[in-house]
């Protein structure tokens, strides 16, 4: 395998893993705030049409970004809505919100654009397009750091840096503000947050509305910022709960999720470019096998085979408020 090989896949790897990293992100500030979230999976899958459906009918990224966001939001509320102030089941009402997702986006596209739910291909401004880092072009020939640079830092589009920079600040939020402090007391002990004067419920909405930002921007990276610029039906094809593996694999740290995004990326990736492998001449791995790297290792986390990883003592339940 030559070093051009290796940064290719490297940097395909970093492409597929950043809609997993900010889903993994998004999932991270609200099971911090103690309410577990599987319909990360509806919410990218909402977010992924409405910005490409906005996208196509204003011709602007940018304005398809900010509809992901939105709506991906007003689910982010429903499931709040549901899960604290209602103190419903939060598993239940994250599945709602995935089956909900996969119906509407193909029955309000096939209303809005006739094409059996798919929304029309993106091009110009309408899609988020790769940008050159200064110098990029300059340092091309300089021997391994200019390659470095120009194929694998350089030439990404926003949303791929906006998610690596989500690493930083999120760890930054949680462990270096305030804020951040009360959002993981929320989710460890409630009550000893209530009593302190802080509303709890008022913490886990934010946290569930900042965990519906992230899963707007992942969802319009998937229409907006790949290759196939466009919605399709189901195109976020389980990455909303390979997030939730990612997370539990990262024990819900900030830049573990980062290292466990970016392992997943790279299975993907290896899928993509190997496929039908060839092992020490005995027997040919089927390309079925190499495309589904990403979620056995899924279920082989969620099995525990990872060690131990220990979520937020509250998580899952709804707080109740002691008179």
């Amino acid at each position: 395998m030559t070093f051009e090989v290796i940064l290719q896949l490297f940097d395909s790897s970093l492409r597929l893993a950043t809609p997993f990293l900010l889903a993994c992100l998004a999932g991270l500030f609200s099971e911090r705030a103690g309410i577990f979230d599987i319909g990360l999976e509806g919410k990218m899958l909402a977010g992924a049409f409405c910005a490409a459906a906005m996208a196509a009918i204003s011709g602007s990224a940018w304005i398809g970004l900010m509809a992901g966001m939105g709506i991906s939001v007003l689910l982010s509320a429903l499931h709040g809505l549901a899960s604290i102030t209602l103190r419903g089941n939060q598993l239940i009402s994250g599945v709602a919100i995935n089956f909900l997702a996969s119906g509407l986006t193909v029955l309000v596209g096939q209303n809005l654009f006739r094409l059996g739910g798919q929304t029309p291909q993106l091009k110009g401004n309408a899609r988020f397009s790769e940008i050159t880092l200064p110098f990029a072009d300059t340092l091309r020939d300089v021997p391994l750091i200019g390659p470095v640079y120009h194929d694998l830092i350089s030439g990404h589009n926003i949303l791929v840096y906006i998610g690596l920079a989500a690493v930083p600040l999120t760890w930054w939020v949680l462990f270096r503000t305030r804020f951040g402090l009360r959002l993981r007391a929320v989710g460890e002990n409630p009550g000893a947050v209530d009593t302190a004067g802080v509303s709890v419920v008022r913490l886990r909405y934010e946290a569930v509305i900042l965990c519906g930002i992230l899963c707007g921007i992942a969802g319009a990276y998937l229409s907006l910022g790949t290759s196939a610029a466009g919605f399709v039906r189901e195109m976020s094809a389980g990455k909303g709960f390979i997030a939730l593996a990612a997370l539990i694999f990262a024990k819900w740290q900030p830049l573990n999720a980062l290292y466990a995004c970016l392992l997943f990326g790279f299975l993907e990736a290896i899928g993509t470019k190997y496929q039908n492998v060839d092992v020490w001449g005995l027997f040919i791995l089927p390309v079925q096998f190499m495309q589904a790297l990403p979620y056995i290792l899924t279920v082989v986390i969620l099995a525990g085979f990872v060690g131990k990883a220990i979520p937020p003592k509250a998580g899952g339940q709804p707080y109740v408020k002691e008179e």
